[in-house]
C-alpha cells in the first residue's frame, strides 16, 4: 500500500505495488527500483537496463542527475511513459458500433493540417491545445467525444519539393506525416490515432471522386473555357490566392493569364443558401461577414449603352454593364471594359490597337485579388471607342481597366467618378469629367476632390431627351424609377448579382485525385467513371514533371490514359487533369466519423449521432474558401440525403498567431551614432541594427537603449518564418522544458484568438508553476534531485477556507473553459497553488480535484499526481469536479457600526454572527473602540449581516468638560 505523509514536515517514501499494464512509477536515477519494475513488468517493455555498470555509465549517470537537478520537475520521465500508457491502452478510443447513443456527444476537430517537410513550429500546436482542452473536459463530463487527426496531403508543395529533389511525392508525403505524427503524439494531445486518414490513401479519396459523380449528375460539374492563372514553370492552373504579385506564391514563377478548357464546379447554384444560412451560425462575425462579402449578392440593374460610329451613329453594338446603383446614371461619364471582355477586339480604334494589346498582355500577368485591391494604383487605357449614355444621350469614352473583372457582372461597368473611389481616383489620373449627381441628404454641395459615395437626394438627373427625370428623389426612389424606365424602353432590366464565382476545379499536376471521367475518342463525349470502377488510382510514374505544353504529367501515363468505355465499349481517353488539394478538405470531417466503412462515405445512424460538428478550430486565412467549398459540398450532400444538417461546423474558432519573439531594433547613421526612432529620416543614410534584449529597457509605453534612454528604439515581433531566423521548434521546447509547460504556456499567453509573441521568459515562469505544483503534492526534491513516491496529501477533513478556495477554482476554470477563455483559467489555478502553500496540511479531498482540474491543460502532470495520490485508473474518464454553490458564497461580510446613530467604522464578521460577537469585534476595532471607551451602553441594535447601531447613554456635561 502506498504510505501517505501525514504532516508537511514529513516525508515516508514507499514504491508503489508493481502490477502489469501500467507505467511503473520510479526516478531515472533510482536503480534499485529501475531492477524492481524490470523484474515485475519484464524490463524491456519499458526499455529498462537491469544489470551491468562501467565508468562511461557512470559519467552518463552523473550528468543526467545534474540535469535532473536543474529540472522544476521529472517531465522528462513523466511524459514518454503517459504518452506510451495512453497509446498501448488506446485511451481515446471513440467507440464505433458498440458507443452509447444515449449519452450527450461532443465533437471537436482541428482544421485539417497539411504535413510540411519542416514539420511543426510552436505556432501550430496553439490551436491544437485548445481543441484538445474541450476535449478532455467534455469527457470527464460525461460526453462521448470525438476528436480526430488526419492528413490534407495532396497538393502543390509536396509535389514541387518531389520535383526539386527526384523523390516520389509519396515518399515525401508518408515521411512527412511521420514527422507530424511523432510532434503531436509528443504533445499529449488526446487523438482517436484510430480513426486517422490521409487525402492520399484510395480509400479516401474514392469518396472524394464519389462525390463529384453526384456534382455530375446534378448538373454542378460541367466543362468550360475560362481564363485562369497559368504558370508555365510550375506547370499548372493557380487559384487567385496563390499569385503574388503577378508570380505563384510558391517559388516566384511569372504567372500569366490565358483561357483553358477546365472543369468548374457550379456552386452559384447555392449562392443565396450559402448566404442565407450564416444567419444561423455560432461563428465570429468577422468571418461571416467575409463570407457575405465573398458571396456579394447584389441587386440593380443592367443597362445597355449602344456603341456609336465614326460618325456619332448607333451601331448595331451594344454594351451592357450591371450596376447597383442605377440612380447615378445621369454621373456616367465613361464606361470602362475588362481587358478580357468578349466584344473588346470589335470597339477598338486603329491608331490604340497596339496599346490596347500591350496593357491586355500586362493585366494577363495579375490575378483577380491583385486587379481589384483597392490600394492598387489604377491603370487603363483608351480604346478610341464611344457609347452612347441612354438617360441623357451624351457620347461618352470607352475605356480598358483591369479594375473591372471579365468574370463579374458583364465584364463592363458604367464610371460614375463623383460617386465611386475608384472611379474618382481613374477620373482624375486620366482626366475624364466628373459630374455630381448625388447630394447628401440635408444639403451640401459636390466636391471633386472626394467622391460622395452614399445616398442622397438626385440632383442634375433629367433629361426631356430620354423623358427620364429623377431629380429631387431619394437614391432609393429613383433607383427603382430608373429601372422601370429601361425595362420600359428596352434599354435594360432588374438584376441581381453575384460576386461569387464557380469554383474552377482542376489542376495540371500529378500529385491529386484523378478525375473519374473519360472521354470518348471518336466524339470527344464526356463519359461518367461507373461508381463500381471507384477508386480510380493514380498510375505510377517515375516522371512526373510539368509537360510544358499544358498537358498534365498525367498524360505521360499513356498505358493509364488509354482505356475503355466500360457501357458502350468503345475506345476512351481518362481525364489527365486532377482535383485541386481543397477536394480532399471539403468532406473529410465526415469521414472522421465512420474511417473504415467501404459501402458508404459515412454512417447513416453515425453521421446523425455526431454531426454537426460541434467545435472546429483553425487559422483565420481559410475564413473564406476552405469553409465555403465545405459548406457547398455539405449542402449538396445534404439534398441527396447523404447528411442530416444543412451546415458542417456549428462553431468555428479562429486561432491568433503566435509571433517569432519581439525583435528591438535601433537605427544609426552614417557617422554610426544612434538615431532615435523619433528622429529618423528613411530618405537619408539611417540603417537599422538589431539589439540584444539584456541592452533594452522599458521607459513608459517605449522601449529604450540601457545605457543611452534617449534613443527610442522600434521593438516589433514577426510571424515566424525560416528567412527571419525566427521560427520556435517545439521539439526544442519539449526538450527542455517539457510538452505539459509548452501546453501551459501557449494558453497562457493571452485569449485564444489573439496574436501574441512568443517570449522564452513566459515559458519558464509557466514551467516554474508547474514545478510549484509538483513540490506541494509531492514535496521537496531529495539531495540527489529525485523525488519520493507517493505525496504530501493528508486524509484530514479540509477546512471550510480550503473547501471555498478549492470551489472558487472550480467553477472558475469550468466557466473559462467552456468559454474558450484558457488562460484566464490558468490564472485561477496560480491562485489556488499560492493559497495552498499557506495550507498546514494538504487533505487528499482538496487536492485530488485540483489534480482533474490541471488535466485538460497539462495531462502528463496531472496523470502522474492521480496514480501517486492512490488511483489505479487513469483520469481521462474520471468525473470532472463541480463546483458547490454552498462555499462559491463570502463567507465573511462587511458590516457598518453605528454609535448613536452614526457610522463610526466597519467590522468584518461571519455570515451567522451573533450580536455579542458582533459587540465584541466591534470593541476591539481601533476606530470604533474609541467611541465606546469609558461609556455605557444603553441598548444595542443589530440586523444580522446589515448593521449593528450601539446607543450610549447621555454623558454627563460636567463631566465632559473636565
Amino acid at each position: 500500500m502506498n504510505l501517505q505523509v501525514q504532516t508537511r514536515s514529513q516525508i515516508h517514501a514507499t514504491p508503489h505495488p508493481p502490477f502489469r499494464g501500467r507505467p511503473f512509477l520510479c526516478s531515472a536515477q533510482r536503480r534499485p527500483c529501475r531492477r524492481l519494475a524490470a523484474a515485475a513488468n519484464g524490463g524491456a517493455k519499458f526499455g529498462l537496463r537491469v544489470c551491468g555498470s562501467s565508468s562511461s555509465r557512470g559519467e552518463e549517470l552523473s550528468k543526467v542527475e545534474e540535469q535532473t537537478k536543474r529540472r522544476a520537475y521529472p517531465f522528462h520521465e513523466i511524459e514518454p511513459r503517459w504518452q506510451r500508457y495512453w497509446e498501448e491502452n488506446h485511451t481515446f478510443r471513440t467507440p464505433d458500433d458498440d458507443i452509447d447513443t444515449s449519452k450527450p456527444k461532443f465533437y471537436v476537430l482541428d482544421m485539417f493540417p497539411y504535413p510540411s517537410g519542416a514539420g511543426l513550429h510552436v505556432g501550430h500546436p496553439l490551436g491544437y491545445t485548445a481543441t484538445d482542452i474541450l476535449a478532455r473536459l467534455k469527457r470527464m463530463q460525461g460526453f462521448n467525444v470525438l476528436h480526430p487527426m488526419g492528413w490534407d496531403a495532396f497538393g502543390l508543395p509536396a509535389e514541387q519539393y518531389a520535383i526539386e529533389t527526384g523523390t516520389h511525392p509519396k515518399l515525401t508525403t508518408l515521411r512527412n506525416i511521420d514527422r507530424f505524427r511523432s510532434q503531436l503524439k509528443s504533445l499529449g494531445f488526446s487523438y482517436d490515432w484510430d480513426r486517422e486518414i490521409s487525402t492520399t490513401e484510395p480509400e479516401y479519396y474514392k469518396w472524394t471522386q464519389w462525390i463529384f459523380l453526384q456534382l455530375l449528375k446534378r448538373g454542378l460539374a460541367y466543362q468550360a473555357e475560362v481564363p485562369v492563372n497559368w504558370c508555365p514553370a510550375l506547370g499548372t492552373v493557380l487559384a487567385n490566392e496563390e499569385v503574388v504579385d503577378g508570380v505563384s506564391e510558391r517559388g516566384g514563377h511569372p504567372v500569366i493569364r490565358k483561357p483553358m478548357r477546365q472543369w468548374i464546379l457550379r456552386i452559384t447554384a447555392y449562392a443565396d443558401r450559402l448566404l442565407d444560412d450564416l444567419d444561423d451560425l455560432d461563428w465570429p462575425e468577422s468571418i461571416k461577414e467575409m463570407q457575405r462579402n465573398w458571396i456579394g449578392r447584389s441587386e440593380g440593374a443592367e443597362v445597355d449603352f449602344f456603341v456609336l460610329d465614326t460618325d456619332g451613329q448607333n451601331r448595331d453594338m451594344k454594351i451592357t454593364v450591371y450596376t447597383t446603383r442605377p440612380d447615378t446614371i445621369f454621373g456616367a461619364t465613361y464606361l470602362v471594359l475588362a481587358p478580357e471582355h468578349c466584344l473588346l477586339s470589335s470597339i477598338v480604334s486603329e491608331s490604340q490597337s497596339k496599346d490596347v494589346e500591350e496593357y491586355k498582355e500586362l493585366a494577363s500577368r495579375k490575378s483577380d485579388l491583385e486587379r481589384t485591391e483597392l490600394q492598387k494604383e489604377k491603370t487603363g487605357v483608351f480604346s478610341g471607342g464611344y457609347a452612347r449614355n441612354p438617360a441623357n444621350g451624351e457620347a461618352i469614352p470607352i475605356w480598358i481597366a483591369d479594375y473591372v473583372l471579365g468574370s463579374y457582372g458583364t465584364g463592363a461597368i458604367m464610371a460614375v467618378p463623383a460617386h465611386d473611389i475608384r472611379d474618382h481616383e481613374f477620373a482624375g489620373k486620366f482626366d475624364i469629367p466628373i459630374r455630381w449627381v448625388v447630394v447628401p441628404d440635408g444639403g451640401g454641395s459636390g466636391n471633386s476632390e472626394r467622391p460622395f459615395s452614399g445616398e442622397g437626394i438626385c440632383v442634375n438627373s433629367s433629361s426631356p431627351r430620354s423623358g427620364l427625370d429623377i431629380n429631387g428623389f431619394p437614391s432609393k426612389e429613383a433607383a427603382c424609377k430608373v429601372i422601370e424606365w429601361v425595362e420600359k424602353t428596352g434599354n435594360g432590366n432588374k438584376k441581381v448579382n453575384y460576386k461569387l464565382r464557380d469554383w474552377l476545379f482542376a489542376r495540371q499536376r500529378y500529385w491529386g485525385e484523378p478525375i473519374p471521367v473519360l472521354f470518348l475518342k471518336d466524339t470527344g463525349e464526356g463519359v461518367p467513371l461507373p461508381e463500381s470502377e471507384l477508386p480510380l488510382t493514380l498510375p505510377e510514374l517515375d516522371d512526373f514533371t510539368p509537360t510544358g505544353t499544358g498537358e498534365p504529367p498525367l498524360s505521360k501515363a499513356v498505358s493509364w490514359v488509354d482505356t475503355r468505355d466500360a457501357l458502350s465499349g468503345k475506345p476512351a481517353l481518362r481525364e489527365t487533369n486532377t482535383m485541386p488539394q481543397w477536394a480532399g478538405s471539403c468532406w473529410y470531417y465526415l469521414r472522421f466519423m465512420d474511417p473504415k466503412n467501404s459501402e458508404a462515405l459515412v454512417d447513416k445512424m453515425k453521421e446523425m449521432y455526431w454531426s454537426p460538428v460541434d467545435v472546429y478550430v483553425g487559422g483565420a486565412e481559410h475564413a473564406v474558401l476552405h469553409l465555403l467549398y465545405s459548406r457547398f459540398w455539405h449542402k449538396v450532400l445534404y439534398d441527396i440525403g447523404v447528411v442530416s444538417t444543412k451546415e458542417p461546423f456549428k462553431c468555428v474558432i479562429n486561432q491568433g498567431i503566435i509571433l517569432g519573439e519581439v525583435q528591438y531594433m535601433a537605427w544609426r547613421d552614417s557617422d554610426g551614432s544612434f538615431v532615435s526612432a523619433d528622429f529618423v529620416d528613411v530618405s537619408r543614410e539611417h540603417h537599422q541594427e538589431r539589439i540584444s534584449e539584456e541592452n533594452v529597457m522599458k521607459s513608459g509605453d517605449s522601449f529604450v537603449l540601457k545605457d543611452n534612454p534617449d534613443i527610442r528604439l522600434i521593438a516589433r515581433a514577426h510571424k515566424m518564418s525560416k528567412s527571419r531566423g525566427n521560427v520556435v521548434n517545439p521539439d526544442d521546447v519539449v526538450s527542455e522544458y517539457g510538452a505539459d509547460s509548452l501546453r501551459l504556456y501557449e494558453m497562457f499567453m493571452g485569449p485564444l484568438r489573439d496574436s501574441k509573441a512568443w517570449n522564452t521568459g513566459g515559458i519558464e515562469g509557466v514551467h516554474r508553476f508547474l514545478g510549484r505544483v509538483w513540490r506541494l503534492i509531492v514535496g521537496s526534491p531529495l539531495p540527489d534531485g529525485t523525488f519520493i513516491y507517493g505525496t504530501m496529501a493528508t486524509d484530514d477533513k479540509p477546512s471550510r477556507e480550503q473547501l471555498c478556495c478549492l470551489h472558487k477554482c472550480i467553477s472558475k476554470v469550468t466557466e473559462e473553459i467552456e468559454g474558450t477563455r484558457f488562460n484566464t483559467g490558468i490564472s485561477a489555478m496560480m491562485e489556488f497553488i499560492n493559497a495552498a502553500y499557506k495550507w498546514d496540511k494538504l487533505p487528499r479531498a482538496a487536492i485530488e480535484p485540483f489534480v482533474l482540474l490541471l488535466s485538460p491543460y497539462s495531462p502528463h502532470m496531472a496523470e502522474e499526481l492521480w496514480f501517486r495520490l492512490g488511483h489505479s485508473n487513469s483520469l481521462a474518464y474520471e468525473s470532472f469536479p463541480k463546483a458547490d454553490p454552498a462555499y462559491l458564497k463570502e463567507s465573511t461580510v462587511v458590516l457598518p457600526v453605528q454609535i448613536n446613530g452614526k457610522t463610526r467604522g466597519t467590522i468584518q464578521i461571519e455570515e451567522g454572527c451573533t450580536e455579542d460577537d458582533a459587540f465584541k469585534l466591534a470593541s476591539m476595532d481601533e476606530k470604533v473602540s474609541k467611541y465606546l471607551d469609558g461609556r455605557t451602553v444603553r441598548k444595542r441594535i443589530y440586523v444580522s449581516g446589515k448593521i449593528l447601531n450601539v446607543i450610549l447613554e447621555p454623558q454627563n456635561v460636567k463631566a465632559a468638560i473636565q
